[in-house]
């Protein structure tokens, strides 16, 4: 681990002293020589605290060598662009194979929502779930199977079953597109993604229903995306209604995406 070395640097390149770092942090100076010197370590809310005073994850803040990055990296980090934070680091994936050693097709059913928001990263949980192959799908690509609870992505129905293709650089999410997103607030959540990293580490969700109001989440909130591929359902779409619906909802998409571009 290095956190006091981490937050020895950091403060250090602030150009700021232990004094001053404590007045601007609102914490005494004790506390923040006994976190650079190893003689104690913050709460968690202290970590919560100094992750948001340098503009990092806590992961970084904590995992990561800080002293072995280049001054260009150091640089971005504090300009914002932690490679935790916007998902452009290599990120691990927890899968399962068959038996001739392809990459399975993991379902996530709803039963199952509540446990992989704790267990995504878990190969024993992972190992655990229902499996199967697609054959018309690419080899070379990782997906998943989660089934949605709710209606926000109609004319695709409650209950459905949405194949994601595994994301590994958040910064590739194209706006206007589907994806599904593990949260750590909402857990799972199926939208049309807008992808504002750059700008200020959000991503805008839109929901096909017009019903359901867009929201913003901030980047650091997000576990997993996975893009939307194909869905399966057990139920017929409504014949008389379906085909003006997903006019609709692809019109008023247009309109948003038309609106963000001009807003930019």
């Amino acid at each position: 681990m290095f956190l006091s070395s981490n937050l020895k640097l950091l403060r250090k390149r602030k150009g700021l002293t232990q004094d001053e770092a404590s007045e601007q942090m609102k914490i005494s100076r004790t506390k923040i020589n006994a976190y650079e010197n190893e003689h104690s370590e913050p709460t968690i809310e202290g970590l919560v605290m100094f992750a948001t005073y340098y503009g990092l994850n806590i992961d970084t803040l904590v995992k990561t060598d800080l002293s072995g990055l280049s001054d260009k990296q150091l640089e971005e980090l504090e300009n914002g662009f932690d490679s935790f934070i916007t998902g452009s680091k290599l990120r691990v994936l927890s899968s399962t194979v068959d038996q001739n050693d392809n990459e399975n097709i993991e379902l996530v059913p709803i039963k199952a929502i509540a446990g992989y928001t704790n267990g995504y990263s878990d190969p024993d949980f992972i190992s655990q779930l229902p499996t199967f192959q697609l054959p018309f799908l690419s080899k070379d690509r990782k997906y998943r199977t989660f089934q949605i609870d709710g209606d926000s992505m109609y004319p695709i129905k409650d209950k459905s079953y949405v194949i994601g293709e595994f994301v590994q650089n958040w910064i590739d999410i194209k706006d206007g597109a589907a994806y599904i997103i593990l949260t750590s607030d909402d857990g799972i959540v199926f939208k049309v993604a807008f992808n504002h990293i750059k700008k200020d580490k959000t991503l805008l969700l839109h929901s096909l229903n017009p019903l359901y109001q867009d929201y913003e989440i901030k980047i650091n909130q997000v576990k997993e995306i996975w893009k939307f591929v194909s869905y399966f359902s057990s139920e017929l779409p409504d014949v008389n209604n379906t085909r003006q619906e997903l006019l609709g909802a692809i019109k008023d998409l247009e309109d948003k995406i038309k609106d963000l571009k001009m807003a930019l």
